[in-house]
């Protein structure tokens, strides 16, 4: 009898072990649940400050917001796209982003090269699309940060997305600074020459168009040699893309 109750009990299972850090798969669970809500949160979010847009006029701008030329209120005139001309949009595709209408966003090509002159000693120059400087200007601040140029590159791909081609062109001639306070064809072509932007010549246009790079430092009223050269090269890429019926690409 004994010996086999000792069998029995010998035969018996072994104790479980415990699993070690029992409670790390389901806080590693719920960190992801909450990490995919943050970002659905973020996106939808950042979806409705981007989407109303394709229809309404922005009434500002984070740029004008944070605007420190010390003209209080800054001048700012929403012309729209009928209103606009023929010459304003086609000179700052000339002057920024000859790529604009068959591109997503980025200019992949100036990216490239511009680390390429980076990397053998340059300056880093620019290589914004004018959709990436409508975002900057929308939504963010200026500077060169990495995380500020994420964030742009967020935006980027959330217009491209939502708006059109042509939406984001009159967004763009509507809210670029031509000079100190002044946002906007509408506003610039009052100031500078006293006519509608739907009057401005070509030249007229070119000179707008040749101070975007630094409109704080490059003036239209009082242009340097260098803006009159960059205003000359401007209207001879006007002619070259009216040849080839750029407009058609927008729609």
């Amino acid at each position: 009898m004994r010996a086999f109750l000792s069998d029995r009990i010998g035969r018996g299972h072994a104790p479980r072990r415990r699993r070690k850090n029992g409670k790390k798969p389901g806080l590693l669970k719920r960190v992801r649940r909450w990490l995919l809500v943050f970002g659905f949160l973020v996106f939808v979010l950042s979806l409705l400050m981007v989407l109303p847009f394709r229809w309404i006029n922005p009434p500002t701008t984070a740029f004008m917001l944070q605007d420190n030329s010390g003209r209080i209120p800054v001048l700012y005139e929403w012309v729209a796209w009928r209103d606009a001309g023929v010459a304003t949009p086609i000179a700052v595709v000339a002057s920024e982003d000859q790529k604009f209408a068959i591109h997503f966003g980025f200019d992949v090509k100036s990216i490239r090269d511009s680390v390429e002159d980076f990397s053998d000693g340059g300056s880093l120059r620019g290589a914004s699309t004018i959709t990436q400087q409508v975002a900057k200007n929308m939504y963010l601040w200026s500077g060169k940060s990495f995380l500020r140029k994420g964030i742009e590159a967020y935006f980027t791909v959330l217009i491209e997305a939502a708006w059109s081609k042509k939406r984001i062109l009159e967004i763009y001639v509507n809210i670029a600074e031509f000079g100190p306070g002044i946002y906007g064809v509408g506003a610039a072509s009052e100031i500078f020459f006293e006519k509608s932007p739907a009057d401005l010549s070509d030249a007229e246009a070119a000179l707008l168009a040749a101070v975007l790079p630094n409109p704080k430092q490059l003036r239209v009223d009082n242009p340097t040699p260098y803006v009159r050269e960059r205003q000359s090269w401007i209207i001879k890429q006007m002619q070259r893309l009216r040849r080839e019926q750029w407009i058609i690409l927008l729609d």
